[in-house]
């Protein structure tokens, strides 16, 4: 009988006496390292760039874009690079650029195609004065046709009013832009 006691007690004696050297060998400082990463693991993120700013300009030395953005994260297996908060200006040599902003954005590999994510704002002011606004939580811009679209819900605030519609097809080259749902819109005449 005093056997079958014993020997569960030296298993627990041993259990307590595993967790007390367990405990004292935890230090706080070891929460504050990073992880080692094993070898042969890498990150996804092969770059990032903090507050940058890039211009670009056209082979008459007139300005195309600049683009600027908190930050820049680039994923080298699918070449797409993360900005955060991405603020362009797109000239394409006129003085008149377009204004575009959004919370987050996504470059496809060689920046043929751009996706901005949530609070999507363009803006542009003609010659005469009259600003026009579109807003959308989403957008794909193709830079090097001048496109823009979205399947989203769009608003579209010019000097004679404002429009809404679900979708949007814009050619900004053309200054044409079409409204593919449930268009809605209040102007004034002049």
């Amino acid at each position: 009988m005093l056997s079958r006691i014993r020997f569960p007690a030296i298993l627990l004696l041993i259990a307590l006496l595993l967790v007390a050297v367990g405990y004292w060998n935890i230090r706080p400082e070891s929460f504050m390292q990073e992880a080692p990463v094993a070898q042969g693991e890498e990150s996804p993120i092969d770059f990032y760039v903090i507050n940058s700013r890039t211009v670009q300009y056209q082979p008459d030395g007139k300005r195309n874009y600049e683009l600027s953005a908190e930050k820049v994260e680039h994923i080298k297996a699918t070449d797409i690079s993360l900005l955060t908060r991405p603020d362009l200006r797109s000239y394409r040599g006129s003085e008149l650029p377009w204004h575009v902003t959004s919370e987050r954005g996504e470059v496809g590999p060689q920046g043929e195609e751009v996706e901005l994510i949530d609070n999507v704002r363009i803006e542009r002011t003609d010659a005469k004065g009259r600003p026009t606004i579109v807003t959308s939580s989403r957008m794909t811009v193709l830079p090097e046709k001048d496109y823009a679209e979205t399947r989203q819900p769009v608003r579209i605030v010019a000097a004679n009013g404002v429009t809404t519609a679900t979708g949007m097809k814009a050619y900004l080259n053309e200054g044409r832009m079409l409204l593919l749902s449930n268009v809605r819109g209040q102007h004034e005449l002049r």
